[in-house]
């Protein structure tokens, strides 16, 4: 039987020629993956890769920041990440005098090193199954609901029960998180470690980090130097700390070796890394559900407010430092979801899924399980009824939670409560509690102008969206007191109401008023957006519940039918360490269309365009380019390598990703995936799917020769 699995397995992949399908959790990776690692060419073993009782490959990749991964370079704690990854620290030390966005940053002595309020890097200690001590719990507490399953709150209750039964010990720096797998069929602990006093370290130039922005996001090929440098520091002892002057940089336990000999089609890789979210076992009702809700919002919304916002950003600088972070955050997945939806219809993925289902179907009539068919049409039903809710929550979700900044003013209830009862103490606390919320809401990142010209669209374009009588609360008072203009009603907010200013609300937190504040458009306003919301997860909890169970048996039978196919199985992607691999390789998207394997430092001068800022070329990197030098990190044939692409399947979170070779060893970093694969998070296709990753031989030329920083190249350990 163990033959028959692992031919299947070796053929599956022969058949896709340079890629493998899945996100594997390194607890499978000895039983399921490690026979065909070794066939496809890795030269180590995989307790080299992970090992669950000494250090390994693993021990060097650390979660960045909660949404990014990134990896240890250097005994002495540089972290390696993408520039995308690291773009809101660089922009938070930025200004017009000091602008490290445009000109670059690099600190040439360890005082030079800036920290980074907020930030956060996390290493992964321990990986458990607790799926049987978990399923015990679950059948001895009280559950009214029947969704203490997939519950945070209980499954965090039950993280701890477990750890005092097996004495792990937890703190500030030591967190647990449990979390269900394959639709809630298996449970893993994972036992984490957080460093919080991080210190920038070096960014390159917009430029180059950047190089292609908008138009290449998402696109291969690419020729963008997309990566960042950070150092973890913690006290003396060498114990995770708060930010101190007299913290240190860690001394790690492991860091990766850097290999420098390039290259080649077809040579093995395998990527390890933090992957957000994808939906690989998802029906076709759910896709098409996805293509007119979420993915239709993202394109709809997010392109009006990314051209109000890129038209406030040209006119000065100070505005293109304050939106630089947040347009690059919603430009990221706008693309995206463009994308995703002409894959869908072009690969036909909705056929796919449909042959899918009826392979399972037809598995559950021949075992007589008729669980599985009922899952589906549960299933089914339920997307067709929350269908009008979905859309309407993505509707409040992309245009008025995220668009309308100012649906995000600090709550005024409990100040509103104190007033009404006139509790002198409790008014002087909500008081201070607001003049703290304050600071935070009027940061150096906002602009009341920015604000008020993007929520004059937003606003306007959700009423196009929403029937009259589904709206939210808040366009009763639009239609009654502003004849229904959300212009007019956007322009009293900032006139009038008590978050017009920091100003404004200092004044009336000398002389709070409760009429005032239940009059206040800006305060209900922030509040109907909140209660739209909450009311359209109302409107479908009990067919979330209900989609939950029945998507649980859907999965375990997807499993239960790939264990009889002889294939190996994998989770969901959700922010957890998983290892994909695969090889790299050219890719042909269309008929007469190939796409080389890799890019070069020409591509980017041919790309240069002084008129478009997407595509400016520093004049120091031509002056290299022009000289051919390029120091020790030139291919063979004396070109600057600058991008390449390989067969891993990744997703959102995987930026930043260490790149290995064969022997364990970092040969680039991830960040992006190719605008034909961006169908991945829901169908992987070998043929097209490719992961766009950094040379490291550009990151060690950006560093060494345009940068100076040769003292960050003495601390690496570089393979030659």
């Amino acid at each position: 039987m163990k033959k028959t699995i692992l031919f299947s397995m070796l053929a599956a992949c022969s058949l896709a020629g340079y890629a493998d399908e899945g996100m594997w959790m390194l607890t499978d990776l000895k039983k399921q993956n490690a026979a065909v690692m070794q066939d496809l060419g890795l030269d180590i073993s995989i307790d080299k890769v992970y090992c669950p009782d000494s250090i390994s490959l693993k021990d060097a990749v650390v979660h960045f920041g909660g949404g990014c991964t990134g990896e240890v370079i250097s005994a002495e704690g540089l972290v390696l990440t993408n520039h995308h990854c690291g773009y809101q620290y660089i922009q938070q030390h930025s200004a017009v005098e000091h602008d490290y966005l445009t000109d670059g940053f690099w600190a040439m002595s360890r005082e030079q090193e800036l920290p980074c309020e907020g930030l956060t890097i996390t290493f992964i200690d321990r990986i458990l199954d607790v799926t049987d001590y978990v399923q015990e719990q679950l059948k001895k507490d009280e559950d009214p609901e029947g969704l203490n399953y997939l519950s945070p709150s209980y499954l965090s209750t039950v993280a701890k029960r477990f750890a005092k039964k097996e004495n792990i010990k937890t703190d500030d720096f030591t967190v647990l998180e449990l979390k269900p797998f394959y639709g809630a069929n298996k449970y893993y602990l994972f036992v984490k470690t957080v460093y919080k006093d991080i210190r920038m370290v070096g960014a390159p130039p917009s430029s180059i980090g950047k190089f292609g922005a908008d138009t290449d996001n998402w696109m291969w090929p690419r020729h963008c130097g997309d990566f960042s440098i950070f150092r973890i520091y913690a006290s003396k002892d060498g114990k995770p700390a708060n930010f101190a002057a007299d913290n240190v940089p860690l001394k790690v336990k492991k860091h990766l070796a850097i290999n420098m000999n390039g290259i080649k089609e077809g040579d093995f890789t395998f990527v390890m890394g933090f992957p957000g979210r994808n939906w690989r076992y998802m029906i076709s009702d759910e896709v098409e559900e996805r293509m007119q809700t979420t993915n239709f919002m993202r394109d709809t919304v997010r392109g009006v407010r990314l051209r109000v916002l890129g038209e406030e950003m040209a006119k000065d600088a100070k505005t293109r430092i304050q939106y630089a972070a947040k347009y690059a955050s919603s430009a990221n997945y706008w693309k995206n979801a463009i994308g995703m939806n002409e894959g869908l219809v072009s690969l036909k993925v909705l056929d796919r899924k449909k042959d899918e289902q009826k392979r399972l179907l037809a598995f559950g009539d021949e075992t007589g399980n008729e669980s599985y068919r009922q899952a589906y049409e549960s299933i089914k039903q339920i997307v067709a009824k929350r269908h009008d809710a979905v859309y309407h929550q993505q509707a409040i979700y992309e245009a008025l939670m995220l668009g309308t900044e100012f649906s995000k003013i600090p709550d005024t209830d409990k100040l509103l409560e104190a007033l009404e009862k006139n509790d002198k103490k409790g008014i002087k606390a909500a008081i201070t509690a607001l003049q703290e919320q304050g600071k935070k809401f009027f940061n150096k990142d906002y602009s009341t102008v920015v604000d008020r010209k993007v929520s004059k669209q937003l606003l306007a374009l959700y009423a196009q969206l929403i029937p009259a009588g589904q709206r939210i609360s808040i366009f009763k008072v639009i239609d009654g007191q502003f004849a229904g203009s959300t212009d007019a009603f956007v322009d009293a907010c900032f006139d009038r109401s008590i978050f017009r200013s920091s100003k404004a609300l200092a004044a009336f937190l000398q002389n709070p008023s409760a009429d005032k504040l239940k009059k206040d458009l800006m305060v209900q306003y922030a509040k109907s957006v909140k209660e739209g919301y909450k009311a359209t997860d109302e409107a479908m909890k009990a067919e979330t519940n209900a989609y939950n169970r029945a998507h649980k048996t859907w999965v375990a039978g997807m499993l239960a039918l790939k264990q009889k196919e002889g294939k190996a199985i994998y989770p969901d992607a959700n922010s957890t360490l998983r290892l994909t691999y695969g090889k790299i390789g050219s890719y042909e998207p269309a008929d007469g269309k190939e796409y080389l394997y890799y890019t070069t430092l020409k591509g980017v001068m041919e790309k240069e365009d002084p008129e478009n800022p997407e595509f400016v070329v520093s004049p120091k990197l031509k002056e290299l380019y022009k000289k051919k030098d390029f120091g020790p990190y030139a291919m063979a044939d004396g070109r600057m390598p600058v991008c390449f692409v390989t067969a891993t399947d990744n997703t959102g979170g995987n930026s930043g990703s260490p790149v290995f070779n064969s022997k364990g060893e970092l040969i680039g970093v991830g960040f992006d995936r190719n605008y034909e694969g961006l169908t991945g998070d829901i169908a992987y296709n070998p043929q097209l799917q490719r992961a766009a990753c950094v040379d490291i031989r550009y990151v060690l030329f950006v560093i060494d020769k345009y940068a100076g920083a040769k003292h960050l190249i003495d601390e690496l350990t570089i393979v030659r």
